[in-house]
């Protein structure tokens, strides 16, 4: 379409909503976003093609019914959500939606059996990671898995800390009950319907972060020689809580669109007697950003349990999907307790005040004893503020400008890593969080290419670190936390010349 067409009056009709004031509208959103939205509507279901011209700040004005500052704040949005262009002395364009152009990455080979069972020895590789971070304290984090700072909702939690502290003093000096702050527990019972989970509040457990939580489920129903059955690629944080407590891991491939694979998962119980746990992420898996789908879930939810064992569900990742509705967790299909459920809110709310929950199932009475025994109870500020802020619309509308704006950074390094990586190249866009798995020509190493991008300026995650047993040498974990984009994208670039320029040198005779 020329790109000098102008967006005609039928389709404007449709981007037309009446506002009683130029403010705030009922649901609480500001009206630039609102206006926003309904662009970026018509752009998604192509009502607005690229190339067509949008209104004038004039026109837009008078359609609207709203002030310059609400017309250039909505523009700006668009823009950043890089759903628009602005061309000098020509207006304001609807631009051409990139998308990634690259391969889907590589499906795992179900008809390999699942190898032994090995003693995790991961802490040296991580160890080794975390100094080369200390020397290059200024690099682009571009291998995290928290979203930046500047993503989360830092002055209203800091104003509810000190509502909190005003109205109940004593909050830093007086211990706190066992199971965590009884308003946060009985919030996060209610709230656990949206994931298809029924429990009352004496059935969650706070914990410090996910981490602690998977921690317990594993220490409730193993002990040290036992064989965990994961998935892989595998949180490199779960192989280390795995080595602390002298644990076997399993490894069981997963698909980058579907999460484990039931089938392999089915053959390791059946030749694998001695499996005490099988642990899981299955909403927006990290390292590869899959959602297993229902069907799956209940699968693997009736598996464990026609086994007798236990499937620890660690989930911090599920309010971060695309899905009008985010997906449900694993404990919703569960019916006999054997799922145990861990969580947090360190990836969608607030990383720094490290607040996690845990639902034992059948264990939960053993949970309850081993947190005690292992870490008391969590402190109560950051309890009483997260249940303040829950409570009101406030987290649900941080939520949404979240994901939001993840949408957005995923969309741009897409394109970027599409544009700039080299011929050989995979990954599979996933449809939430932060997370790129992408998969490197077989001639570039992972361990090398992190030492090289270092050198760049550049913190990438290497593959090799989400297997004990030493796959995924060619692959790596991008991340999109930066809030710059502009940023993002020249270190996106400089990566993918890198690994062109490693290609290159490997393929030289």
């Amino acid at each position: 379409m020329s790109t000098s067409t102008s967006i005609p009056d039928a389709q404007a009709a449709t981007c037309t909503e009446a506002s009683p004031a130029d403010g705030r509208p009922p649901d609480g959103r500001p009206l630039y976003r609102q206006l926003a939205d309904q662009y970026r509507r018509a752009i998604d279901n192509g009502v607005l093609r690229p190339g067509d011209r949008m209104p004038s700040m004039r026109a837009f004005m008078q359609r609207h019914g709203v002030s310059l500052a609400t017309a250039t704040e909505s523009y700006r949005t668009l823009e950043r959500a890089a759903l628009i262009d602005a061309r000098p002395r020509a207006g304001y364009f609807v631009r051409a939606r990139q998308t990634a152009a690259l391969p889907a990455a590589t499906e795992p080979d179900l008809a390999v059996v699942p190898g032994a069972a090995q003693f995790v020895g991961i802490h040296s590789a991580i160890s080794a990671i975390v100094s080369k971070f200390q020397r290059y304290p200024d690099a682009l984090n571009l291998g995290g898995a928290t979203a930046s700072p500047g993503l989360y909702p830092t002055d209203a939690l800091q104003k509810a800390a000190l509502r909190a502290l005003r109205r109940r003093p004593t909050l830093l000096t007086a211990a706190g009950p066992d199971q965590g702050d009884p308003e946060l527990r009985a919030i996060i019972a209610r709230r656990a319907l949206d994931a298809g989970i029924q429990i009352g509040m004496d059935d969650v457990i706070m914990t410090h972060g996910g981490i602690e939580a998977v921690n317990l489920a594993l220490r409730a129903v193993t002990q040290p020689g036992d064989t965990v059955a994961v998935e892989s690629p595998c949180f490199f944080g779960l192989l280390q809580v795995l080595e602390s407590l002298g644990l076997r891991a399993l490894e069981i491939p997963a698909s980058p669109t579907t999460g484990i694979a039931i089938e392999a998962l089915a053959f390791a119980l059946q030749t694998h007697p001695d499996i005490k746990a099988v642990v899981v992420v299955p909403n927006l898996q990290n390292p590869l950003g899959s959602v297993m789908p229902d069907t799956h879930k209940a699968q693997i939810v009736e598996l464990c349990a026609r086994a007798g064992i236990p499937l620890i569900e660690d989930d911090p990742y599920r309010e971060l999907a695309d899905a009008a509705q985010p997906p449900r967790s694993l404990k919703a299909w569960d019916t006999d307790g054997t799922v145990i459920h861990c969580t947090s809110f360190n990836k969608t709310l607030a990383p720094g005040m490290r607040v996690g929950w845990i639902n034992g199932g059948r264990w939960h009475p053993r949970i309850g004893m081993l947190k005690f025994a292992q870490s008391r109870h969590n402190e109560q500020l950051s309890q009483v503020v997260l249940a303040e802020f829950l409570e009101t619309n406030a987290y649900e509308r941080h939520l949404r400008r979240l994901r939001d704006r993840l949408r957005i950074q995923r969309e741009r390094m897409a394109a970027a890593i599409a544009a700039s990586f080299p011929e050989g190249t995979r990954f599979t866009p996933p449809g939430g969080g932060m997370f790129f798995w992408i998969e490197l020509p077989r001639d570039v190493s992972s361990a090398a290419f992190f030492d090289a991008a270092m050198d760049e300026g550049i913190r990438v995650m290497p593959g090799t670190v989400f297997s004990n047993a030493g796959r995924f040498d060619h692959f790596i974990r991008l991340s999109c936390p930066s809030t710059d984009l502009d940023e993002a994208d020249d270190a996106v670039r400089r990566l993918g010349r890198l690994a062109a320029r490693r290609v290159a040198h490997a393929r030289t005779p």
